[in-house]
């Protein structure tokens, strides 16, 4: 008699946030609810306190955090997530007071990221990121620590190695930075393979849950995860594209962008997110819908500046415009369309199309009669329009492609 196995109940959580006026808290907020339902997590309440700054010992006032226990204990949370970073004192407190475990923003997104990571690259740098952040706080998660089997916020590196010692814990992360320089010099081999043959490269970037991997899949049928959660897409995808002029480009489909993307993942993702800043064209995708879809560019553009692609071209894209009333007309750098409901995606061809640099150059040469091998190279990999032998030598008019432009510069008139 087969027995049914009973359905995993999601976490109840409580999200806590502080208003100290430095950012819109209660966006924040809503952004935290989508992380916590991305990770699994049903949320029971929300508690937002206004202060300057977050209590140095509790993060909360006291007599907010004795509410925040009654509450958790009226509503059988099994969680509270801090809309913020904690320090080990600060969590180490809260745990004290609390009736159930207790979780910041920064590990919130980890655990996400740790249960998203398919490659072994990504599986690399989400744990790099975890014991990272744990390293300085081991003293304070004393509750975390004592506690086995699953929920949220505790995906990744595992009980035993955050219960080792940080010696152990050190030289863990020593030997994942050594993997992890493997994987970038593989990496670096790649794009430097790409710029030797000239491959046009178009990089999706954006915030998280824009749309990307819908539009990636419908431009390429790359077959990537999507869905709508925030970090649906971790591992970066590559997919060739045939573009109205006859040229190919290479898409890449990167990790989506968040506001107050916790540093350790930045520095663990920045090799992947440095696909983004060598490409030749970014399309910044963002959700048109979204009443925060100007800070959600304005994040990626941060985020592109600090890895030095602030001025690299780019084409911004309003995805999920079916969401709104009307469709706004397009710009020369910027257009609108539906990556799930389009049929026809000819105009967001045809501006990539002509915001990648050109691949091919009308010239005037002239070459000494000793360079006649590659006088013969630009018959056969070139149009040759005119030519002419003279007493200096030959003259020609040709249109090359641009991995020949190096070869034939010096001989340009």
């Amino acid at each position: 008699m087969e027995q049914n196995k009973p359905e995993q109940t999601p976490e109840r959580a409580i999200l806590v946030a502080v208003d100290t006026g430095a950012y819109d808290a209660e966006e924040s907020l809503d952004e935290c609810r989508e992380l916590a339902r991305t990770a699994g997590a049903e949320v029971a309440a929300c508690v937002i306190q206004k202060r300057p700054a977050p209590e140095a010992g509790t993060y909360l006032g006291t007599g907010r955090l004795e509410e925040l226990a009654q509450l958790c204990s009226a509503h059988e949370a099994d969680l509270v997530i801090i809309d913020g970073e904690l320090t080990a004192t600060q969590q180490r407190n809260m745990e004290q007071a609390l009736p159930c475990r207790l979780i910041d923003r920064t590990m919130l997104i980890l655990d996400i990221f740790a249960g998203r990571a398919r490659s072994s690259e990504g599986r690399l740098q989400v744990e790099l990121a975890q014991l990272q952040y744990l390293l300085p706080r081991l003293t304070g998660m004393g509750k975390s620590l004592s506690r086995l089997g699953g929920g949220i916020g505790t995906r990744g590196p595992g009980e035993t190695k955050l219960e080792s010692d940080r010696r152990h814990i050190r030289a863990r992360i020593t030997a994942l930075r050594a993997q992890l320089r493997q994987v970038e010099q593989r990496r670096l081999a790649r794009r430097q393979r790409r710029r030797k043959d000239e491959v046009l490269t178009a990089a999706l970037v954006g915030y998280t849950n824009a749309g990307k991997s819908t539009l990636m899949n419908r431009l390429t049928d790359a077959g990537v995860l999507a869905e709508n959660k925030l970090f649906a897409t971790l591992d970066p995808t590559a997919r060739a594209l045939m573009l109205p002029s006859g040229r190919q480009v290479l898409l890449i489909d990167t990790v989506g962008l968040i506001r107050r993307l916790p540093h350790h993942l930045v520095q663990a993702f920045r090799s992947t997110l440095e696909e983004a800043a060598d490409a030749d064209l970014i399309l910044n995708v963002c959700d048109a819908a979204s009443p925060q879809r100007e800070e959600h560019l304005q994040v990626t553009r941060e985020l592109l500046a600090s890895l030095g692609a602030g001025e690299h071209p780019q084409l911004t894209i309003y995805n999920k415009c079916d969401r709104l009333p009307i469709r706004p007309a397009d710009t020369p750098d910027t257009l609108y369309l539906s990556a799930a409901h389009d049929r026809s995606f000819e105009r967001l061809l045809q501006a990539i199309d002509d915001a990648l640099p050109p691949t091919s150059r009308r010239m005037e040469l002239l070459l000494p009669f000793s360079q006649g091998a590659l006088a013969g190279r630009l018959r056969r990999e070139g149009t040759v329009e005119a030519e002419d032998y003279t007493p200096e030598g030959l003259r020609m008019t040709v249109t090359v492609d641009r991995r020949l432009w190096s070869a034939i510069d010096p001989y340009r008139i």
